[in-house]
């Protein structure tokens, strides 16, 4: 689409356009591109429509600062007068501190709707490049890189930071937040004046991840509101903030954390930042996540065929071992409908508990004599792929590894970090750790039928230093990671990985480049997964979300639920089992066959429609569902996570269907009754249902039934 005339884009003023968002960047000058607009669609602009808008825009003169008030630049420079936190910081023995950049060129790509913008600091002797634009989904899409020129002398790289600013009326602001086991806990707060700054110094994306900054307008819901947010696509240590300053400019930002000294350019060297993607709504944010999951599915690498039912054994055996005991697991998975049986950990040398054997990456000879070719046969005789457990990023001292090569635990020098699950990380920045693991790994997928990697992480980057000088390595680590798991899956194409760490620890759109979903959570408590589930769904589509169907009695959280309510919440995902399924009753894996059966026939719509999670006055009640893309078909979800506040909690409207289309709405087997429906069953609640157009069941809706708390009622609705 070619939205900006070619004289206005020689003015200086250009304007993006995708997916009803409108990006318009005011590059008149020689100063880096400054935001007009960022946010709904503003139709086609003639070059005077968008001298004009910048003229209605500008901010006259204040007191108190420059004359000229300083603009809302992609990377603001605190030599504008920028009263805010500049993006680039950094120096050179206390020199060169504050840059100030002069455009040499300006590229604009009108097919791929983006610009790219390179500038020099000659006193500074710093070159940028700078890279803007709109996805097909409408997201914004941008990164820096920044260049030593001297020829002489290091320049000390602090951090390097991308904003964009948002409109006066974005009042609050909503992050996330959590720890190991209850991930991914919204928050909410004022967009007051001053800075709102989460960072993440764990060397992975964390338990804490903020995951979406998003600012809105007061009171901003699923469905209402207008919310602009960023998310950072770096798996290392990170920073997120909002500012409102003085001059009333609020901006989000967000950046790669560097640690002290941990980037130093040398003469002609670069660093280039993470990618930041941003998201406009003006519906809420379900139409926010939806561009995220637009863009996933866009990707050319996004997984294509139908996800796998997985069986993970780690909840059913732990580390006990053994080929009868594993073969007669595999015969419950494939009985039940299971595609991919996945061996979790304690197969390799030494590896009897959690104490030894991180780097040992060999089968164990002692409980594996003829390796795992016998189980791998029995798995794919079956017709399941066949999936193991690793964790190469983490060694444990108790190791082979580690005994000959103690220099390779990233550590400061001098000492050795605190034990966690007593392991440390393995330092891939060494190229001999580096070319150990890639070896290992390869060895066993090209020896074994593996189509399925479990990445594990299971400990956060403490005092991560190289040796022997300690330097911090977070950033360099992060890349090791990165090419390590691109080197595996470009000699094994087809090879599937899921990102884990310790549990929901490492999701971000840099990992998903190179994995195929995630682990969202240790937990399958189906309560807490039901929060959990919901919320990184702020980010990534339902099919890259692993989520499993555990025992009667939670591993993590010692609740107990019934398998209605941990098969519907773990539905609506990636759906796989932590169960040891030789001790459920025949009628368990009956009904669990019935579940997988019903996953089956509805994945094609739950991992490709677009998700719906539904404002309810009522904390007690939970609804969410997917509709399908053409709107003929959804699948909905009405949850009690409490006790309501009134003996009935009322209705609910059914979002994102179509208002001309009449639907035919029926309770879903084997949800389609639930504990508590005696005391209050509405009259459409029967296997017949009800017809309705669309138009009433998102702007009246359907009486809720009485449900006792951790509870589900499943809604099927198709056009009648």
């Amino acid at each position: 689409m070619v939205t900006t005339p070619p004289e206005a884009a020689a003015d200086g003023i250009i304007h993006l356009r995708a997916a009803g968002v409108s990006l318009v960047l005011d590059l008149r000058g020689n100063g880096l591109p400054a935001v007009l607009h960022w946010g709904a669609d503003l139709g086609d602009l003639s070059r005077q429509d968008l001298d004009r808008l910048a003229e209605a825009v500008t901010m006259p003169p204040i007191a108190g600062f420059p004359d000229a008030v300083p603009r809302a630049a992609l990377l603001p420079e605190h030599g504008t007068g920028w009263p805010g936190r500049p993006g680039l910081t950094g120096h050179r023995q206390g020199g060169d501190w504050s840059p100030l950049f002069t455009r040499d060129s300006l590229e604009l790509d009108t097919a791929a709707q983006s610009v790219k913008v390179r500038a020099t600091d000659a006193a500074a002797r710093l070159s940028l490049v700078l890279e803007a634009g709109l996805t097909t989904s409408g997201l914004v899409r941008m990164r820096a890189a920044v260049r030593n020129d001297d020829p002489g002398r290091d320049y000390t790289l602090d951090g390097l930071l991308l904003a964009l600013p948002v409109p006066d009326t974005a009042t609050e602001l909503l992050d996330l937040t959590g720890r190991w086991c209850r991930e991914r806990a919204p928050q909410r707060r004022p967009f007051t004046q001053g800075t709102w700054l989460r960072e993440t110094r764990s060397g992975r994306t964390g338990h804490d991840a903020p995951l979406v900054l998003a600012a809105g307008t007061a009171g901003f819901g699923f469905g209402t509101g207008e919310v602009w947010g960023l998310h950072l696509a770096w798996s290392g240590n990170h920073r997120v903030l909002a500012e409102r300053l003085p001059t009333g400019r609020p901006v989000i930002a967000a950046g790669e954390l560097l640690l002290p000294g941990e980037l130093m350019l040398g003469p002609g060297e670069e660093y280039t930042g993470p990618w930041l993607y941003a998201s406009h709504s003006g519906q809420g944010l379900d139409d926010l996540s939806a561009r995220f999951h637009d863009h996933l599915r866009f990707r050319p690498g996004h997984p294509n065929r139908p996800r796998p039912v997985v069986l993970n054994t780690w909840e059913a055996v732990y580390f006990d071992h053994d080929l009868d005991r594993l073969t007669h697991l595999a015969d419950r998975g494939a009985e039940v409908g299971v595609e991919r049986f996945v061996l979790d950990d304690g197969w390799f040398r030494h590896r009897r508990d959690d104490r030894a054997g991180l780097g040992d990456w060999y089968v164990d000879e002692k409980v594996w004599p003829n390796g795992l070719h016998p189980l791998i046969s029995h798995v794919r005789g079956l017709g399941m792929e066949f999936g193991l457990w690793v964790e190469p990023e983490m060694i444990n001292p108790d190791s082979d590894l580690a005994r000959a090569h103690p220099e390779c635990i990233l550590a400061t020098g001098g000492r050795t970090p605190a034990d966690r699950r007593f392991q440390q990380v393995l330092d891939l920045t060494h190229p001999e750790a580096y070319a150990h693991i890639l070896q290992r790994l390869d060895a066993l997928l090209s020896e074994y039928d593996i189509a399925y990697l479990k990445w594990d992480h299971n400990r956060e980057l403490v005092d991560a230093g190289h040796s022997p000088g300690g330097e911090p390595a977070v950033h360099a680590q992060t890349l090791a990671v990165y090419a390590l798991l691109d080197e595996l899956r470009r000699r094994h194409p087809g090879l599937e990985i899921e990102s884990c760490a310790s549990g929901g620890g490492r999701v971000d759109l840099a990992i998903l480049e190179r994995t195929d979903r995630v682990w969202a959570s240790d937990c399958n408590d189906a309560l807490e997964r039901q929060s959990i589930n919901r919320w990184t769904q702020l980010l990534l589509p339902p099919e890259l979300i692993g989520s499993h169907i555990g025992a009667a009695r939670s591993h993590t959280t010692g609740r107990t639920h019934d398998l209605t309510f941990r098969a519907g919440t773990a539905l609506f995902g990636h759906l796989g089992i932590e169960w040891d399924l030789t001790r459920a009753t025949e009628t368990e894996r009956t009904e669990l066959a019935r579940w997988i059966a019903l996953h089956k026939q509805l994945r094609g719509l739950l991992h490709t429609g677009r998700v719906v999670r539904i404002d309810h006055p009522d904390p007690a009640l939970w609804a969410h569902g997917v509709v399908s893309q053409d709107r003929t078909e959804a699948i909905f979800a009405l949850t009690a996570v409490a006790t309501p506040l009134a003996a009935l909690p009322g209705t609910v409207r059914l979002r994102g269907l179509d208002l001309n289309t009449t639907y035919r709405l029926r309770p879903l087997p084997p949800a389609d009754r639930a504990p508590g429906m005696e005391r209050g069953t509405p009259a459409w609640c029967t296997r017949v249902g009800i017809t309705l157009p669309g138009s009433v069941l998102a702007r009246v809706g359907i009486q809720i039934p009485a449900l006792h708390p951790e509870q589900l009622l499943l809604l099927h609705l198709t056009k009648d």
